[in-house]
């Protein structure tokens, strides 16, 4: 067996990420996402692979050490709605805490605004009488007579699964197993997820939100990966498939299966982990920002320190998941978003996306509406001979017929400016998304290496890197398919936390060490579960803290499995101190500290590609010279004559100076006149800028 594959299904394109383990090469490969059904954009891409390779589908896939699958098909099916009808049991009195929420009203200054529909509604939120207090003693017995009827009115609901969430289960679950064998004694057939299992996390309307977003999505991905892996198999595929999770790593199906919610978003999460290998590789820098552009959004997310940076105040659907995913931040610009005119004459691009049907207009396929895309093509930027790998043509007529009918006319200018005009819109958006990341962060991107992917970020990231000062700019060489060349270097990770309410001025050092040693046991039961062996294994410890009467917490890593004596719960406090001046630019070193939350990550070790050096061929690069076209920067003018390489003819230390176009298989980088880029042993682009 000779191939590792990773793919990766976005809103426009499906991506494969392709190892050849017998000589150390790689390729990558793009077809149209299929809406209707995922797993054939991903069918798509095999083919193309086992042409590629002189295979047929079958032989290809028989010869697969590995497939890694990461999608948003639990993200679509969230933000449309399109989940299954699920029923909560809640404790009595608690009933609309999914409608309250935290806040209330999304903005909770405007009083004429509704509050939200809550995403179970009122008459499916069937309450039961129980209390366990905040110690986990049993206060109010768990009325069993109350379970059995809630189960049977749902069931008479027709609901598709039920989330239980009752208010201090995190300190006492007795009572939400209780009713597990309840609903299995009554309706064996229906699926239940416990709150105290999923995610057992102070603040109770997270808790459930998160307990029933899992619910709504188990049959969405049981069916999704269901079909995934009949297509798989009838064609050859005979070993396990993983699953990329937005909490950075991968998991096995049936992990996912369990926990659906860790699925949303999945593709775009291996985007950090694709920018932590380029970097590693090329320079071993620990502070990253990584940008993704597709066609339908761009991903902004961080690698500090080393460390991905994960968040558990992710929204998605106007629910927060409450769950540790990757921290990234989305805006709707993509190389398929539309660019629009308002009443007032200003231009606007996305959030609406062609997606991938009908695409772009200069793809011909309906599409009248301008995009991103038409507007980099207009510009003299993409290629209308060939793109994206099957050499789509591309028709510049209907992109300059789109543009001048909704930018151009309503503007009063001519194509080209109009064309300009959205091209810098689009760069305007996705710089603020840049920099809300790292103002929540509490960073300073002069300081981080920017990796930069996406089949359309080429075209405009440089520019964007020099307006807000980045200093180092990388464009991988796999670039076009960034999450799924990340997916091939992910490891297989869970979670598991607890909570214990502690303060380090009357510290609980054996009831913390208990805990820690418990989750300590859970975490090696999975990666024993797994056969990983013991080199290739790994456990991180983490305590959330904050400073007495805060509301939020933040994570810190433990230095040791557990807090033995003074001296490691003083550094516990210090790395508080320290993590809360670098987020906050403040500290009270005066102040105790409280620390709620308690985690530990199991870390297996996966097989890697070995990606091979290219060889040194000097800065000259006219080898790889294919000629020129006019192509518009507003700097020089207009239109002028720019270079056209090839970039798969480009080797180790070429050096390509702007105005230059470079073209991969998979996307393109434009070389903004004045700046340069060279390229790495990798094959990556690098550009620095003083």
């Amino acid at each position: 067996m000779r191939f590792r594959v990773c793919s990766d299904v976005g809103g426009t394109f499906s991506d494969l990420f392709v190892f050849d383990e017998s000589n150390g090469e790689w390729n990558i490969f793009k077809a149209f996402t299929v809406p209707r059904r995922p797993s054939d954009g991903i069918m798509a891409g095999l083919r193309q692979a086992a042409d590629h390779y002189g295979l047929t589908l079958d032989g290809f896939l028989r010869d697969c050490v590995s497939l890694v699958h990461g999608s948003t098909v639990a993200l679509n099916a969230l933000l449309e709605g399109k989940v299954a009808k699920v029923g909560l049991i809640c404790t009595r009195g608690f009933r609309d805490i999914l409608t309250t929420r935290e806040q209330g009203r999304s903005e909770p200054f405007l009083w004429k605004t509704d509050y939200p529909d809550p995403f179970v509604p009122r008459y499916l939120t069937l309450p039961v009488t129980e209390r366990v207090n905040s110690e986990g003693g049993v206060e109010i017995p768990l009325n069993e007579d109350e379970v059995r009827a809630a189960v049977r009115q749902l069931r008479d609901y027709g609901v598709q699964a039920i989330a239980v969430a009752l208010l201090w289960s995190i300190t006492n679950g007795e009572h939400e197993r209780r009713i597990e064998a309840i609903v299995r004694e009554e309706w064996p057939e229906v699926p239940v997820v416990l709150s105290s299992q999923l995610n057992p996390i102070l603040r109770e309307y997270r808790r459930t939100s998160s307990t029933v977003v899992n619910a709504s999505l188990l049959e969405v991905i049981r069916t999704y990966v269901s079909d995934l892996q009949a297509q798989l198999s009838d064609n050859g595929y005979a070993r396990p498939l993983s699953l990329v999770t937005s909490a950075g790593g991968i998991a096995s199906v049936q992990d996912m299966m369990e926990r659906p919610i860790y699925s949303i978003n999945s593709g775009p999460s291996m985007a950090p982990i694709a920018g932590q290998t380029t970097v590693a590789m090329e320079q071993g820098i620990d502070n990253v920002l990584v940008v993704d552009m597709g066609g339908t959004s761009f991903d902004v997310s961080v690698v500090q320190d080393g460390k991905i940076n994960l968040s558990r105040e992710i929204v998605m659907g106007g629910c927060f998941l409450g769950v540790d995913l990757v921290d990234s931040r989305s805006v709707g610009s993509g190389g398929g978003s539309i660019a629009r005119v308002d009443a007032g004459g200003l231009v606007h691009v996305g959030p609406e996306s062609a997606g991938a049907n009908p695409g772009p207009a200069f793809y011909g396929r309906g599409g009248t509406r301008p995009t991103v895309s038409d507007a980099d093509l207009v510009l003299g930027y993409l290629n209308t001979e060939a793109f994206a790998r099957g050499g789509t043509p591309l028709d510049p007529a209907l992109s300059a017929a789109a543009i001048e009918e909704h930018v151009a006319k309503p503007l009063g200018i001519d194509v080209a400016q109009a064309a300009f005009t959205m091209w810098s819109t689009v760069n305007n958006d996705m710089q603020a998304a840049m920099q809300d990341l790292a103002i929540s962060r509490g960073i300073d991107l002069r300081d981080f290496v920017v990796v930069s992917g996406g089949g359309a970020a080429g075209m405009h990231i440089q520019a964007m890197a020099m307006e807000l000062g980045i200093r180092e700019l990388i464009i991988p060489k796999a670039a076009g398919v960034l999450s799924a060349y990340g997916g091939a270097f992910a490891d297989l990770v869970k979670e598991y936390s607890a909570i214990a309410f502690v303060e380090s001025n009357r510290f609980d050092f054996a009831g913390v060490n208990a805990l820690l040693a418990s989750l300590e046991r859970s975490a090696v039961a999975f990666l024993d579960g797994h056969g990983i062996d013991a080199a290739d294994r790994r456990l991180e410890y983490y305590a959330e803290a904050r400073y007495p009467e805060q509301i939020w917490e933040l994570p810190v890593p433990l230095r040791t499995g557990r807090i033995a004596d003074q001296s490691q719960l003083d550094a516990l406090v210090a790395d508080f101190h320290d993590i809360h001046e670098r987020m906050y630019a403040v500290k009270d070193p005066s102040q105790p500290i409280e620390c709620l939350h308690w985690k530990v990550r199991a870390i297996g070790a996966t097989p890697k590609p070995a990606i091979r050096k290219l060889p040194f061929g000097g800065e000259g690069a006219d080898h790889a010279l294919k000629g020129t076209r006019k192509a518009f920067f507003k700097d020089l003018g207009g239109f002028v004559d720019a270079a056209v390489y090839d970039g798969t003819r480009l080797t180790c230390g070429n050096r390509i100076e702007g105005p230059a176009v470079i073209e991969e298989p998979t996307t393109t980088v434009v070389v903004m006149p004045g700046t340069a880029m060279t390229v790495s042993e990798y094959g990556s682009y690098v550009s620095r800028f003083d």
